[in-house]
């Protein structure tokens, strides 16, 4: 993965923000020539560095960003999560591409609402804009995202979910987590704050590889509860932790989308990211396979 810093994020953000838009207004995919010249570059320049940073072209990432890219990734990367007993909160695990470590708070300490717990946060840019990121001293433990609902909000959001808790500044102290999650060097510490159920929720969305998608029915029979499809969505749409864990992952059995909680258009971005990048990786792996002409 090239290198990645605020204003490559920042890039990104824009350039995702114009084809959306551009695909939302209903006039097709936007021209390299126009995108380079919204983001006040050549079109070479642009295309080597959109290119560089997501694995695809422009325009083949927008391919991604239709309306139909859902639908597809229920044909062509559905995934089967693993048998029910192989589940469980049997402590930490290396899940999530093999960077992420996880620890769940206990349900007495989850009913205390946050008491006692001193939650640090940040604001961090990212490659679907700006987040907010929060961390206990064991872990992120919230994670949103503002582009369709704004900084306030945001915080409110997180915020009311560990009411007895005590909110503090303090971006440095989570950097380094932020930067593991959304660039995958070092490792991702995990924090999951929520009631048994939804833990075992997303403890299966961890399970779900990256570029990958399962749906809210596959999940529920994971976790043993086949006819919980609608608490499994509840639970799913209060992950705190968006992208870290996964919850962009589950689809309609249609191929519907879903709903998500920071707004649809971050929702897909996110695959379309994920699905680039896989594929990418997918087709250098092919490439290393071919016979070597020994010269």
């Amino acid at each position: 993965m090239p290198d990645q810093t605020p204003y490559h994020f920042g890039v990104m953000k824009r350039a995702i923000e114009i084809m959306d838009a551009a695909r939302d207004s209903g006039s097709g995919p936007i021209s390299l020539e126009d995108l380079a010249r919204k983001m006040q570059m050549s079109p070479a320049h642009f295309q080597r560095l959109f290119s560089r940073w997501v694995g695809v072209s422009p325009k083949r990432y927008q391919q991604y960003l239709a309306l139909g890219h859902a639908k597809s990734l229920m044909r062509n990367r559905f995934t089967t999560l693993h048998a029910a007993d192989t589940l469980g909160l049997s402590g930490s695990s290396r899940l999530h591409d093999l960077f992420v470590r996880w620890e769940a708070m206990s349900p007495g300490e989850y009913a205390r609402k946050g008491e006692g717990l001193t939650i640090r946060y940040g604001w961090f840019s990212s490659p679907f804009g700006e987040a907010l990121a929060m961390a206990t001293d064991k872990g992120l433990c919230g994670m949103a995202f503002t582009a369709e609902c704004g900084r306030a909000h945001a915080m409110a959001d997180l915020q009311q979910r560990w009411p007895l808790a005590g909110f503090t500044e303090a971006p440095d102290a989570l950097a380094a987590w932020v930067r593991a999650a959304f660039c995958g060097r070092g490792q991702a510490e995990l924090h999951m704050i929520g009631a048994p159920f939804q833990i075992k929720v997303w403890e299966a969305l961890l399970s779900i590889p990256s570029g990958r998608v399962t749906t809210y029915a596959e999940i529920a029979r994971v976790i043993g509860k086949p006819k919980a499809v609608r608490a499994v969505g509840t639970a799913v749409g209060r992950n705190p932790v968006s992208w870290l864990i996964p919850c962009h992952r589950a689809l309609r059995k249609s191929g519907g989308l879903g709903g998500y909680h920071w707004g649809l258009p971050v929702k897909r971005s996110m695959l379309a990211y994920e699905t680039a990048r896989a594929e990418a990786s997918e087709m250098s792996d092919l490439s290393n396979l071919q016979p070597q002409n020994p010269g």
